[in-house]
């Protein structure tokens, strides 16, 4: 049986995520770093569907947090064969011209140091120069690394570009040790990370600006996301898949 571990899979995309996967017969560890009630939700709807699932508590911008995560899901599971780079998060929209330094750092510390640790552990444990056996990673990234987002958050975009350009050459890197690296750029899905932004119904209404007319749902990512984990995309690294309904 398969296992992956999910950053952020606890809510949204991540728990959609880690709710197919585990139908598909995976083994799901679930990361979180506050919403313990959330994470532990995830963890008793796979094992009332039969799947197996842990939840581990680590803070992504965290090198220590991310080292022992990592370690722990490897040590219950035996090995990991996939790795969803999800966690992250957004603030509310302004001008970068109005954001703070503190706004800024947090934003970068999270979304783009901790996704290159999680990489970086992902590569570590599923690399077959070493003790694994390869496996795919997958990170969540965001149509806004193409667009810029500007008057809205510009240092998310920024982050997310970030995330883009590791996925592309980290694909390079870890080809040879039996990895593939792949990214979903999802944009107007309707999960509670707008909020965040202060506009909860922005994927409602900018989703009706799309081509396909409507915003996109949790699950729908997370369809892709078991694709390119699996081995039906096996010939496909380095990839950035826009899920945007068209945009």
């Amino acid at each position: 049986m398969k296992s992956v571990l999910i950053t952020g899979g606890s809510r949204g995309i991540g728990r959609a995520t880690a709710l197919i996967a585990a139908s598909r017969g995976w083994n799901v560890a679930i990361n979180y770093v506050r919403d313990e009630a959330s994470a532990k939700d995830t963890r008793a709807a796979i094992e009332r569907a039969g799947g197996k699932a842990i939840c581990i508590k680590g803070d992504i911008a965290r090198e220590a947090d991310v080292t022992a995560m990592f370690a722990t899901a490897a040590k219950e599971f035996g090995s990991l064969d996939g790795v969803v780079i999800n966690a992250g998060v957004v603030a509310p929209a302004m001008t970068l011209a109005e954001m703070s330094g503190e706004r800024l750092e947090r934003m970068f510390r999270i979304n783009v140091l901790g996704s290159y640790l999680c990489a970086r552990e992902a590569v570590r444990h599923l690399s077959r120069a070493g003790s694994g056996r390869g496996g795919s990673i997958v990170n969540v990234s965001s149509l806004a690394a193409r667009t810029g987002s500007p008057g809205e958050y510009v240092d998310y975009a920024g982050a997310k570009a970030a995330m883009d350009t590791m996925t592309v050459g980290l694909a390079k890197e870890a080809g040879p040790l039996g990895i593939r690296v792949n990214a979903v750029r999802p944009a107007f899905i309707d999960t509670e990370i707008h909020a965040t932004s202060g506009n909860p119904d922005r994927a409602r209404i900018l989703g009706k600006q799309t081509p396909l007319g409507r915003e996109g749902t949790a699950d729908e990512v997370g369809e892709a996301i078991l694709w390119l984990l699996s081995d039906a995309s096996s010939y496909v690294t380095g990839a950035l898949i826009d899920m945007a309904g068209g945009r």
